[in-house]
C-alpha cells in the first residue's frame, strides 16, 4: 500500500489529482464551504437522518416498531465498532496522508498527522448509511447516498486516496451487515421489553400510534357489550 502511494503513474494517484484539482479550481468560498461539508456537515446530517427515521417509526407505531428501533439502534452502534476495527488496520498498514508524499495538492484541512488508510469519515457514514437501510430502505438509500458524498469530499479535500474512502466503505459496509444478525438477536427483545414499559415505551411507539389505538377501539367494542348485557338484565 506504501508502494502505491509513492508511485504517480497508479489509478489511485492520478484519480486523487484529478479529484483534487476541482479544489484549485473553485472559488475560495467553496472550499471552504466543502471542508465544513468534508469533516462536520455530513457527519451531523447523519445523525439527523438517523433521528428523523426513528421519529417515523415511533409515529407509525407499526407492530415491527420494536425491531425497526433497534435496527437504528444498531446504526450508531455499527459505526463505533467499525471505526474500533479501523485502529488496528491503520497501524499495520501505516499509510502516509497523499500531501506527505505527493506535491501540488490543494489541501483543505490542516493538522491532519495520523494514517491515511482507512478513511474514518468513509467508515462512519457508510456504517451508519447500511444501518439505516436495515432499518428503513428509503432513509438507508439517502443515508448511503450521503456517505458517498463524503467519500468524494475527503479526496477533494486532499486528506485522503480514492482507495482509503473506498476501504471506508467497505469496512463500515462489512460491520453493519454481517453483525447485524447478532446484534439484532440482542437489540430487538431489548427494544419489545422498552416497548411495554410505561416509562420508556414513547421510544419505541409514539402515544396513540398503532397498537395504542387498537386497544382503545377494542376497550370501547367491550363497554358496549357490557351495557348491552345490563340492558337485557334490566328487561
Amino acid at each position: 500500500m506504501a508502494g502505491l502511494a509513492e508511485s504517480g503513474s497508479n489509478p489511485d494517484v492520478d484519480l486523487l489529482y484529478d479529484i483534487n484539482g476541482l479544489a484549485k479550481d473553485a472559488p475560495h468560498w467553496f472550499d471552504r464551504v466543502m471542508e465544513f461539508v468534508g469533516e462536520y456537515g455530513l457527519l451531523l446530517a447523519m445523525v439527523l437522518l438517523v433521528l428523523w427515521c426513528w421519529w417515523s417509526v415511533r409515529r407509525r407505531g407499526a407492530e415491527d416498531a420494536a425491531s425497526s428501533v433497534a435496527a437504528l439502534v444498531w446504526a450508531p452502534l455499527a459505526a463505533a465498532v467499525a471505526v474500533l476495527v479501523n485502529v488496528p488496520i491503520r497501524g499495520f498498514v501505516e499509510r502516509p496522508r497523499p500531501f506527505l508524499d505527493h506535491q501540488g495538492l490543494d489541501v483543505l484541512v490542516s493538522g491532519k498527522t495520523d494514517y491515511s488508510f482507512v478513511s474514518d469519515h468513509a467508515t462512519i457514514t457508510m456504517a451508519l448509511g447500511v444501518g439505516l437501510f436495515v432499518a428503513n430502505r428509503k432513509f438507508g438509500l439517502v443515508g448511503i447516498g450521503l456517505a458517498l458524498l463524503e467519500g468524494f469530499c475527503r479526496v477533494y479535500m486532499g486528506v485522503h486516496y480514492p482507495t482509503d474512502v473506498v476501504g471506508g466503505f467497505a469496512l463500515g459496509t462489512a460491520v453493519a451487515l454481517l453483525l447485524s444478525p447478532v446484534a439484532m438477536a440482542l437489540l430487538t427483545p431489548l427494544m419489545k421489553a422498552v416497548e411495554g414499559s410505561r416509562r420508556l415505551g414513547w421510544v419505541v411507539r409514539a402515544r396513540g400510534a398503532g397498537g395504542g389505538q387498537k386497544s382503545v377501539v377494542s376497550g370501547a367494542r367491550s363497554e358496549r357489550s357490557v351495557d348491552s348485557e345490563e340492558r337485557d338484565l334490566a328487561a
